[in-house]
């Protein structure tokens, strides 16, 4: 019988250590395939990611916003304004005014400072051909300020803008006459 036990043990040995090696590479590959998984979710979150972006781009460009053709000799909605120009068009084919155009005339018509939203909603409604979204005007107005033709406002928790170019005088030739009081003001506020 002794032999018996000996072979026994043996084999629930053998067996013990197979078990052990078997759940060793079990747990190996569970934490591999966990690690593609954890990869491949990622990668479909991208690509989710990027459907949604194509998608969006495709809509814009299938939603019919064209740039307009107007005739030279007509201005849009009484606005003498600068145009912008498709590639490839020649300089004497006027398209619509650029946004930065109409803000600007838009602006110099009023005689209080206007938020971005009065702005944009005046717009649109001038411009029903055109999107013209609230925080596009809002950027705009902001480059505006940066290029010193347009001035910022704040009243409270709200922002103002108001036109630069109107408020300066200027003569026939378009100098600044203003000057000496411009240079007054700035060197009061050093």
């Amino acid at each position: 019988m002794p032999e018996a036990k000996l072979t026994t043990t043996e084999l629930l040995t053998q067996y013990s250590s197979q078990l052990t090696n078997d759940l060793e590479q079990n747990v190996q590959e569970q934490d591999q395939v966990r690690s593609e998984i954890e990869t491949l979710k990622a990668r479909l979150l991208s690509l989710q990611h990027d459907h949604t972006v194509l998608a969006t781009m495709q809509q814009a460009l299938q939603s019919g916003i064209p740039l307009q053709q107007v005739p030279m000799s007509t201005p849009v909605q009484g606005y003498d304004l600068p145009t912008v120009s498709a590639p490839g068009t020649s300089r004497r084919k006027q398209q619509t005014p650029t946004l930065v155009a109409l803000i600007r005339a838009y602006l110099a018509e009023q005689s209080e400072p206007c938020s971005a939203a009065e702005i944009a909603t005046a717009l649109s409604e001038a411009h029903p051909d055109r999107v013209i979204k609230t925080t596009v005007v809002r950027t705009t107005l902001e480059g505006l300020v940066a290029r010193s033709s347009a001035e910022r406002l704040k009243q409270g928790h709200s922002v103002f803008y108001t036109s630069l170019e109107t408020d300066r005088g200027t003569d026939p030739e378009g100098t600044d006459t203003r000057e000496g009081t411009l240079t007054a003001r700035s060197s009061a506020d050093d």
